[in-house]
């Protein structure tokens, strides 16, 4: 299922080196921008979508990122949640054209669109950047691939799902975030979601991109805090606080939907996450 997300800001974490957008990730994912591990989106590829839709992968811009200056962070922020968003969208595009175009379809209306977008967004956060000291070669991140499998992890994000992956359709996580600590995994909420109101997008769309802030959040915080605490500091401290967080904002969506329609059940469930050395 894919949902369209808007401009919000995130807070994107700095450093994340295991594997997880993106994912936040795919992240991320997820009204989700469907990810998958890199796959190639040859003829035969795209003969299976015409069927099947198959998941966007694109790399993961937030791993690549060097330290980002205070006076940069917002903007980065901003760029890397319209990642997101750009995915989501091209996501939703791939499910409601299937069996549309020749061969080429998806790599000329879909892929390749998606890969412009990309292309002027990491180049905003690399100007961000570069205001003290520009990074180089974020520009080949930009190209994104079609896994028409229907399994795997996209984000803003990650193609080999890596730091701040945001998970989507398929796998039944939602984001991924971390690095040497371990891997933070949340249940892919979007997925879950029934039909959404009209009336209800904007708002279900703030909140599943909020989800994924929040594990990227954590993500951060894991990183930073290694070595403290007992055995249980991560499930007290990181784990614990991040399931509340959740439950509350799955919460919101559930009553969003419900404003207009049904609605959705047994969704808290999906608010607990799990470490993953």
């Amino acid at each position: 299922m894919s949902r369209a997300l808007p401009k919000y800001n995130k807070r994107r974490v700095a450093v994340f080196g295991g594997a997880a957008a993106v994912a936040l990730s795919g992240a991320v994912i997820a009204g989700t921008a469907l990810a998958g591990t890199p796959a190639k989106s040859g003829g035969a590829a795209q003969a299976r979508t015409l069927a099947s839709p198959g998941t966007i992968s694109c790399p993961d811009v937030a791993a690549k990122l060097p330290a980002v200056p205070a006076s940069a962070q917002a903007e980065v922020d901003r760029n890397l949640a319209l990642l997101q968003t750009q995915i989501q969208e091209a996501g939703k595009r791939l499910q409601t054209t299937v069996g549309q175009g020749g061969p080429n379809f998806v790599n000329n209306a879909i892929l390749g669109p998606l890969k412009d977008k990309r292309t002027s967004t990491i180049d905003r956060i690399a100007i961000a950047i570069g205001r003290t000291t520009k990074p180089t070669g974020l520009d080949s991140l930009a190209t994104c691939t079609l896994n028409a499998s229907g399994t795997g992890a996209a984000g803003g994000g990650a193609g080999t799902p890596s730091t701040a992956a945001t998970r989507q359709s398929g796998t039944g996580t939602s984001t991924a975030a971390g690095g040497g600590p371990g891997t933070i995994s949340c249940p892919d909420v979007a997925a879950k979601l029934p039909a959404v109101p009209a009336s209800a997008q904007a708002e279900v769309d703030r909140n599943l991109a909020l989800l994924q802030t929040q594990i990227q959040e954590v993500g951060k915080r894991l990183q930073t805090t290694v070595g403290q605490g007992g055995p249980n500091f991560v499930n007290n401290a990181i784990l614990g606080p991040l399931k509340d967080k959740r439950t509350s904002t799955i919460d919101r969506i559930a009553i969003a939907i419900g404003r207009t329609t049904t609605k959705p059940t047994g969704l808290d469930s999906l608010a607990a996450c799990t470490l993953t050395k």
